[in-house]
C-alpha cells in the first residue's frame, strides 16, 4: 500500500499543470502595473472573465471603465480583431484623472476606445456589441449627489440602452458590493452598495435574463453595512457576480 501510495504521489507531483487559457494569460501579460497586479488578488480577473465567456474577436464594452483596469485584460482576451470600448461619464473620468490615458498609451492598447458619454444618452450603435461588463459601477445608476459632481442618472434609461446595444444573445457581467437583503438602492449612495435581488430584477424589467451566478468574491464575514470603498470594508466586501443575456 506504501509503494502504491508513493507512486500517486509521484504521478501527482509529475502531472503536467493545466494549460493557461486566454484570461489567464490576459492576466500574466508583461509589463502590467503593479498596482494592478495588488488589486488581483482581490478582484481575480482571470476567473470572472473566464465566467463572462468573453472570447477572441468580440466588440465589448467596460461601463465607467474609470482608469481601464479591465479594459486592458480585455484588450487580451478579445484581440486584434475585437475591440473595446471604455466608457466613462465626466465624472468618472474626473475620478480616475483620466488615467485611461495613459494606460492605453502606455500599453499599445491599439484595439481599446476610450469615449466620454452622458449616461443619458451614450450614443451606442444597436445590435453593435457581444458584451458588456459593469465591474463596481452598476450601484452608481442610483447614486445621486449633485454637490459631489454626480447628477442623478435614469438607470432604466441606462439599462435599455445597453440591451439595445447588445447584440441578439449578448451577455452582461455585473459584479457588485453587496447590500443587505431587502435594502434594494436605497444605500447606492451611503453605503455604494446594491441589494442583490433588486439588481436582477431590475436587469430583468428591462430586456435581460439571469444566466448564473457566481460565489467567487463571497465574504460571509462582511454584514454589509460599512461603505464599501473605504475605511475597514475596504477590500473586504462581499461581492456578487451575476451574469445575464439579452432576451431575443
Amino acid at each position: 500500500m506504501r509503494i502504491a501510495a508513493a507512486f500517486l504521489v509521484a504521478a501527482l507531483v509529475a502531472a503536467p499543470a493545466p494549460a493557461a487559457d486566454i484570461y489567464d494569460r490576459a492576466v500574466a501579460h508583461a509589463g502590467r502595473d503593479a498596482d494592478d497586479l495588488q488589486r488581483d488578488k482581490l478582484d481575480h480577473p482571470a476567473d470572472i472573465l473566464r465566467f463572462s465567456a468573453i472570447q477572441p474577436g468580440m466588440q465589448v464594452a467596460d461601463f465607467f471603465a474609470a482608469d481601464g483596469y479591465y479594459s486592458e485584460l480585455l484588450s487580451h482576451v478579445v484581440g486584434a480583431k475585437g475591440h473595446v470600448l471604455l466608457i466613462n461619464n465626466k465624472p468618472y473620468d474626473d475620478f480616475a484623472k483620466n488615467a485611461w490615458k495613459e494606460r492605453i498609451e502606455k500599453h499599445h492598447l491599439a484595439n481599446v476606445e476610450h469615449v466620454t458619454v452622458d449616461p443619458a444618452k451614450m450614443g451606442l450603435a444597436d445590435a453593435s456589441l457581444d458584451a458588456v461588463i459593469m465591474i463596481k459601477v452598476y450601484h452608481d445608476l442610483y447614486w445621486v449627489a449633485p454637490e459631489d459632481g454626480w447628477p442623478k442618472i435614469e438607470a432604466g434609461l441606462v439599462l435599455d440602452q445597453i440591451a439595445r446595444a447588445l447584440k441578439p444573445g449578448g451577455v452582461v457581467l455585473v459584479v457588485d458590493h453587496s447590500a443587505q437583503p431587502g435594502a434594494g438602492a436605497t444605500v447606492a449612495g451611503k453605503l455604494h452598495r446594491i441589494d442583490e435581488d433588486f439588481a436582477r430584477k431590475d436587469f430583468e424589467a428591462h430586456g435581460f435574463a439571469f444566466v448564473k451566478s457566481s460565489d467567487l468574491l463571497r465574504r460571509p464575514d462582511d454584514q454589509r453595512d460599512l461603505v464599501s470603498y473605504k475605511g475597514p470594508a475596504l477590500g473586504k466586501t462581499d461581492r456578487w457576480v451575476y451574469l445575464f443575456r439579452r432576451v431575443n
